[in-house]
Order: C-alpha cells, then structure tokens, then sequence
C-alpha cells in the first residue's frame, strides 16, 4: 500500500486529459492530411487544377502542423527529468 501513497492524483489526471487531446489532435491532423491529398489527387485526375493545388495546399499546411505539434511532443519528453 506504500505505493499508492505516493501517487499524486492530480498529476495522474493531468497525464491522462493530456494525453487524449494530444492523441486526438494529432489524429485529426493527420486524417485532415490523408483527407486533402486524395481530394488533391482526385482534383488533378479530373483536370481541375486550381482545386487540385488548393487542397495540396491545405494538405501541406496540416502535415507542417502535425510535424510541427510531433517535434514538440518528442522535444517535450526528453526534456523532462
């Protein structure tokens, strides 16, 4: 029981709301991602070219995001003691 003693309950409740809004997001980007390059892909087969470099467009900006938001992750836990 010595164990439980020390476990800090906020702190707990603060890994677990954290983590899930983290794995949500970076989910969602990355779906957004996957979602805007096809639609890129199915715009550029149908010869609509403005749309095909809008929704490339878009498809980069998410996957600058999610790189981004997986950099700071990794950068924050190692720089954690």
């Amino acid at each position: 029981m010595l164990v439980l003693g020390a476990i800090d309950a906020g702190q707990l409740l603060q890994v677990v709301w954290v983590s899930t809004v983290a794995g949500i997001t970076v989910t969602v980007l990355f779906s957004l991602v996957v979602r805007f390059g096809s639609r890129s892909a199915e715009a550029q087969r149908n010869g609509a070219a403005g749309a095909a470099v809008a929704y490339g467009a878009l498809a980069l900006t998410f996957m600058v995001v999610f790189g981004g938001l997986v950099a700071y992750g990794v950068h924050v836990m190692l720089s954690k003691s």
